[in-house]
């Protein structure tokens, strides 16, 4: 799946940066500073409410349109047939664009709703349109465990392309990783540094003391060398930089196991069959 560039290759030949911008709570002026930094990956979502911004701010950056990759995603309470055509629609406006690089299904349901597959068809069906139709360059999901992925394998020949997970040391939800794999699904992480938590655990401390790399960078290696993709957020130019910049060091296989075995720690309490 890697390429000789290092970016990822989604089954469809799409190929994606191994790190992009998250803009959740990003402050005004953030993706300013990001692309400055060298991000060309942006991802957002209308439920982050930030659209605009990151529209306007990648606008007057003064790159191409086709030199950057934009993600978002359709929250749960937008979906439908029609409902869901309507909200990608909202976000290319709200973004200035006329197409988007990637589009995921923010969550798989909202809770206690009883007809969450119907609904889940119904918005699936309406963005596999659009993909064919060219006005997005690939679909997939956030937040879908392997139960949520199969009502979209019953009911398309399109398969999500990617699914945005918390993945991080103490939360790797291996049982959806290597069900992604097996189907072909490129796997992205949100959250790869446990909303910061994991920078001062000791263990992590330790390692990345002993590779002679940050805590931050150690992190988001561990993930890379899996061949997962990551999304880190900050406002921090320093951090920003810091954050693209994740080669020059291979973590041993013995390192890997130990963190791969962690007790959880750092998960953010979010759960697609819980708290939505």
């Amino acid at each position: 799946m890697n390429t000789s560039e290092g970016s990822f290759k989604l089954y469809n030949g799409l190929k994606v940066d191994p790190v992009g911008y998250g803009t959740y709570l990003a402050r005004p002026g953030s993706v300013s500073e990001a692309v400055k930094a060298g991000y060309r990956y942006f991802d957002t979502a209308s439920f982050y409410k930030n659209e605009e911004m990151v529209g306007e701010e990648l606008r007057s950056c003064g790159i191409p349109r086709e030199d950057v990759f934009i993600a978002s995603k359709i929250w749960p309470t937008e979906f439908g047939y029609e409902e869901g055509k309507e909200a990608f629609e909202r976000s290319l406006k709200r973004l200035q664009t006329d197409y988007l690089d990637l589009y995921l299904l923010h969550w798989p349901l909202v809770k206690g709703d009883p007809e969450w597959k119907e609904h889940l068809i119904s918005t699936w069906k309406a963005v596999s349109e659009l993909y064919r139709e060219g006005r997005i360059r690939a679909v997939g999901v956030s937040n879908f465990l392997p139960h949520h992925l199969q009502v979209l394998y019953d009911s398309s020949d399109i398969k999500p392309m990617v699914d945005q997970l918390e993945l991080h040391v103490g939360y790797m939800q291996q049982y959806t990783v290597d069900h992604c794999r097996e189907n072909g699904i490129h796997v992205q992480a949100w959250s790869p540094l446990g909303r910061g938590r994991l920078r001062e655990n000791g263990i992590v401390l330790k390692m990345a003391s002993d590779y002679g790399v940050t805590p931050g960078k150690f992190l988001l290696r561990f993930l890379n060398q899996q061949g997962i993709s990551i999304i880190p957020k900050t406002d921090d130019p320093g951090r920003m930089r810091s954050n693209l910049d994740i080669g020059g060091f291979t973590i041993s296989d013995h390192d890997m196991s130990y963190l791969m075995s962690m007790p959880q720690t750092a998960f953010s309490g979010e759960h697609p069959d819980i708290d939505l």
